[in-house]
């Protein structure tokens, strides 16, 4: 870092428009891990998801933030960055650091949602403004930049030569990293009396015959695939495997009608259906499960996967989105996209070959350190400084 910062921190203001769970943990895990900048955070609680990404600068329109002077704005996906540097000149030549968590361009419509550009604009002007473009996936990368070109081709002319391009150029790929606390310590595995309680099991060792545990961790709505989650849980039952299910995940008022019926056809397997109430106890299910079971239909980094197979959980997993960046063939099975009987029978297969490694003892688990807070600390503290020599600090 240049001179000036022996003097003083660079200072970041950091703005998240959405602050979901998942989006709240990575800014509060990025400034405890950067101790050597100046933080400040404005957020937005995540509700009013199209208000929030196209009036969150009319929101912060009056924050006395927004008049000083940063060395660098860290923005999310939902940020409208555009209009933010529009509205406060004094920001106009501050660099700027776009984070996606995810793009519009991607994301599933559900039939409650009426079509509407604005997100995927939002997206794209703040992608154009950001000097730095950062992506938690190749995946959400690749898509943004595909879902940008196949609008280009819809609209009607005015297009700009090279914007795709110098997009592309100034796009790269850092994870959201997985809490250091969450990685497996032999210890706090299976045997471990307070974890086998939670299956109902005892603190001896576990007979070769015991159930495999599934956990399935993710949002209860329709794009995380609940009733491909239903389906494979009855083409197991159908099979006989001997299994029980740890269904976690925020939920909502509207709860799918695939998981109540989860509920009520298997209450027999089920050990937990419903949030954890502490992030401790969270990572309790995670520790003591065998399988991570996901069925999402979109899925820009599978944090939640990753949790999981850090804390030592086998993952089993779909053939899209992120997840073939992430794991193994072995660990993948197919998309069969609207079939999701036979979906649910190539995951079944998947599971039951797992639960015979699991009796066996020989479940291979991947390695993902590559993910943790520590091996990622450097790269985000690299992109940081990066951008902001690039402009110099003021």
């Amino acid at each position: 870092m240049s001179k000036t910062s022996t003097l003083r921190k660079p200072r970041i203001l950091l703005l998240s428009a959405y602050d979901a769970g998942s989006h709240r943990r990575w800014r509060e895990q990025l400034v405890h891990s950067q101790p050597e900048f100046e933080w400040q955070v404005l957020f937005l609680s995540p509700r009013f998801f199209r208000w929030r990404i196209r009036g969150n600068a009319l929101t912060w329109l009056n924050e006395p933030l927004l008049k000083e002077s940063w060395d660098l704005l860290l923005v999310t996906s939902m940020v409208d960055l555009a209009s933010i540097r529009g509205f406060h000149p004094n920001l106009a030549h501050t660099p700027a650091l776009l984070y996606m968590h995810e793009n519009q361009f991607a994301y599933p419509a559900s039939d409650d949602q009426h079509s509407s550009i604005d997100p995927q604009m939002v997206n794209l002007y703040s992608a154009v403004a950001a000097e730095a473009v950062l992506f938690n996936s190749d995946w959400n990368r690749r898509s943004f930049l595909e879902g940008i070109e196949k609008l280009f081709r819809r609209l009607p002319d005015g297009i700009p030569e090279g914007t795709l391009e110098r997009i592309a150029e100034k796009s790269r790929v850092l994870p959201v990293p997985i809490d250091d606390d969450v990685f497996r310590h032999t210890s706090e595995r299976r045997g471990s009396g307070e974890l086998e309680r939670l299956w109902g099991g005892s603190p001896d060792a576990r007979p070769c015959l015991s159930p495999i545990r599934i956990v399935w961790a993710a949002r209860w709505e329709y794009d995380k695939g609940p009733d491909r989650l239903l389906a494979i849980l009855q083409e197991l039952d159908r099979r006989a495997v001997n299994f029980q299910v740890c269904i976690l995940g925020e939920s909502f008022r509207k709860v799918p009608e695939a998981l109540m019926l989860v509920q009520q056809q298997f209450s027999h397997r089920l050990v937990q259906f419903g949030y954890a109430s502490s992030r401790t106890e969270y990572y309790q299910w995670l520790k003591s499960a065998d399988v991570v079971l996901s069925t999402a239909l979109h899925e820009f980094q599978g944090l939640a996967v990753l949790e999981a197979v850090a804390a030592g959980c086998v993952p089993v997993v779909p053939k899209r989105e992120a997840y073939p960046e992430l794991f193994a063939p072995e660990y993948v099975y197919p998309d069969c996209g609207e079939d999701i009987q036979a979906e649910a029978a190539h995951a079944a297969t998947l599971i039951e070959h797992q639960a015979g490694k699991s009796q066996g003892g020989q479940l291979t688990v991947p390695d993902v350190r590559s993910f943790s807070c520590d091996a990622l600390k450097s790269g985000y503290e690299n992109i940081l400084i990066t951008t902001i020599q690039s402009h110099g600090l003021s």
